[in-house]
C-alpha cells in the first residue's frame, strides 16, 4: 500500500450528508438499480429518472422507487447520480443541465464523460464519483447480504466545501464503506479503468485464451481439450489470484505447473508485450481511444458491431457451448444466469 493511499470505513462516513436531500439516480441498468434500491433502503429520498417510454419504470416502480422522466428528477434532487452508459452520458446531460442549482452534485460511477471533456460542469456544482468496483447484481446483493463491495470515491470539482463527505455517505448507503473505499481522481480511475479492460482484463485475457486454443488446435490436439485447457480451467485460476495473490494461486497449482509458468510465462508475455502494453496506455493517456470510441459511436458502431460478431463467431464459442450444456454443472449455471437476468434491468435506460 502506498503511502498516501487512504481507504474509507463505515466509521469515516456521515449519514447526516444525505439527511434532508434527494438522490435522483438516472438509469435503472446494472448500477443503477442497485443504487437506488440500496439508498432507499439506507433511508435517503430517491428518485429515479427514466424515460416515460422506458421499459425499465415498471420495474422501478414495481421496487418501491417513485420514477420521473431525467429531467423532472433533476429538477427535485439534490444530488443527480448519472448512471446510464458513458456512450448516452452527454445527450442525457444536455438534458438535464438546466436543473442543476449551485449546490447540487453530479455524482457518476467512472469518470469517462468529465476525464475526457464530453461533460463540462457549471462551476457551482459538486461533481463526484463513487464506483463500485463490482457488477450492479452484486452490488445490490451484497448489501442484502450485510456485506460490503469495495469502491472509488473522487472528488473532480468541490464547489461546496463538503463534496467529499457528502461522496462518503453515498459510498456508504450503497455499501461501499462496509468493505472499504478508496480516495483516487478522475483521470486515475478513468485511465486505470480503461487500460485494465483493454490490454489485462477483457482484451489482454481473451486474446491469450483464443491464441493458446488456435496453437493446439492447429498442432492437432482435439478443440474439446484446447477448450478446456485454455478456458475453463481459467476460473479455476482466477479464483486463487482474487482469493490471496499470485502467492496463492502459485502455491495451489503443481510444482510443475509452477516452474512451467513461471519460466515460459515471460516467454509468451514478453518486453514486446509490454511494449504493446505501453502503447494502449499511452492511447488512453492521450485521449486517442476515447476519440476513436466517441467517433465509432457517432458513425452508429459498424466496427464495433464487426468485431464483436466476429468474437461470437470463434470456434471456441461453439465447442464451449457444447461442451458446457453436456455437464452437470450446465443446469446449476443456467439458473444462476436466469437469476442475474431477474435481478439485472434493461443497461441503456
Amino acid at each position: 500500500m502506498t503511502n498516501d493511499t487512504t481507504i474509507y470505513y463505515d466509521d469515516d462516513a456521515d449519514d447526516a450528508q444525505l439527511a434532508n436531500k434527494t438522490v435522483a439516480v438516472l438509469g435503472y441498468g446494472s448500477q443503477g438499480h442497485a443504487h437506488a434500491q440500496n439508498l432507499s433502503e439506507s433511508g435517503v429520498d430517491v428518485v429515479v429518472g427514466l424515460r416515460e417510454s422506458s421499459s425499465s419504470r415498471k420495474a422501478a416502480e414495481a421496487d418501491g422507487l417513485r420514477t420521473a422522466t431525467p429531467k423532472e428528477a433533476a429538477s427535485q434532487a439534490d444530488v443527480v447520480s448519472v448512471l446510464v452508459p458513458d456512450t448516452v452520458q452527454p445527450a442525457v446531460y444536455d438534458n438535464i443541465e438546466s436543473e442543476l442549482d449551485a449546490g447540487d452534485t453530479l455524482q457518476f460511477a467512472h469518470g469517462f464523460n468529465i476525464h475526457y471533456g464530453q461533460i463540462e460542469p457549471p462551476e457551482d456544482v459538486d461533481v463526484t464519483m463513487v464506483a463500485p468496483k463490482s457488477p450492479g447484481h452484486l452490488v445490490r446483493r451484497n448489501y442484502q447480504a450485510d456485506e460490503g463491495t469495495p469502491g472509488l470515491l473522487a472528488v473532480y470539482q468541490d464547489a461546496s466545501g463538503e463534496a467529499k463527505a457528502e461522496g462518503l455517505a453515498y459510498a456508504k448507503a450503497i455499501g461501499c464503506t462496509r468493505a472499504g473505499v478508496v480516495e483516487t481522481s478522475f483521470q486515475e480511475e478513468t485511465e486505470t479503468d480503461l487500460f485494465g479492460e483493454q490490454a489485462v482484463l477483457c482484451g489482454g485475457v481473451t486474446e491469450l485464451i483464443k491464441m493458446g486454443y488456435e496453437t493446439l488446435v492447429d498442432a492437432g490436439y482435439s478443440p474439446e481439450m484446447a477448450y478446456f485447457e485454455c478456458l475453463n480451467e481459467m476460473k479455476l485460476i482466477v479464483d486463487l489470484l482474487y482469493e490471496g495473490g499470485l502467492g496463492e494461486m502459485w502455491d495451489s497449482v503443481s510444482d510443475t505447473a509452477e516452474y512451467g509458468g513461471l519460466t515460459r510465462g515471460e516467454v509468451v508475455v514478453d518486453d514486446h508485450a509490454r511494449e504493446q502494453m505501453e502503447q494502449v496506455l499511452e492511447e488512453v493517456q492521450n485521449g486517442e481511444f476515447a476519440r476513436e470510441w466517441i467517433l465509432e459511436n457517432q458513425a452508429g458502431r459498424p466496427g464495433y458491431r464487426q468485431k464483436r460478431q466476429a468474437e461470437k463467431s470463434h470456434e471456441i464459442e461453439e465447442v464451449g457451448a457444447e461442451l458446457r450444456e453436456l455437464f452437470a454443472w450446465a443446469d446449476a449455471e443456467e439458473e444462476e444466469a436466469k437469476e442475474k437476468e431477474r435481478e439485472e434491468v434493461p443497461a441503456d435506460d
